[in-house]
């Protein structure tokens, strides 16, 4: 139920708020956005939801600083370092290759970096507020980083297909 009302938030965001606008600039436009605001939902799933119930409790336990010994888990072999670094990795590839898509003008490959690790970090410094049981890891942000940037790469790889599959759909519309 926690979890409805941020999806019922978010769906509302978008019908009201986005939809109408993204519409307007065309079908190409239209799908790469709402991609992006469904992986940036997910992202929102997975890493601090349930937020809206969590607001009034914000403030109602400690603020656990970050871990910032780079890959302490890694070296210490400390639980499931290696899906944690897989997962965080896999989880901001998207991210890398939605992004530059999103722009009207083009984003490079460390104008991507940059904006992947302003995510990754607002959702670090997030954690440890909502719910108060997450923590917030320098690994994390790293590794995000590095999916964005494998993400772009594959952006880069993918782009003749992918423009081309845009422009086919705006000159349908």
């Amino acid at each position: 139920m926690k979890y409805l009302i941020d999806f019922t938030a978010l769906a509302f965001l978008y019908a009201f708020v986005f939809l109408k606008k993204w519409k307007s600039r065309g079908r190409d436009v239209l799908l790469v956005n709402t991609l992006m605001y469904i992986y940036l939902s997910f992202v929102l799933y997975f890493t601090l939801m349930p937020i809206i119930v969590e607001l009034p409790f914000i403030l109602n336990h400690p603020y656990t600083p970050m871990n910032m010994v780079p890959f302490i888990d890694v070296m210490m072999e400390r639980g499931d370092f290696v899906k944690q670094v897989v997962l965080n990795v896999v989880m901001t590839m998207p991210f890398g290759f939605l992004f530059p898509l999103t722009r009207k003008k083009s984003a490079g490959f460390f104008i991507t970096a940059f904006f992947c690790f302003v995510m990754s970090l607002g959702i670090e410094l997030l954690q440890p507020l909502i719910g108060g049981f997450r923590s917030s890891d320098v690994t994390d942000l790293i590794t995000n980083v590095i999916g964005g940037m494998l993400g772009y790469v594959l952006y880069v790889l993918f782009k003749p297909v992918t423009i081309r599959i845009l422009d086919h759909m705006k000159r349908k519309t």
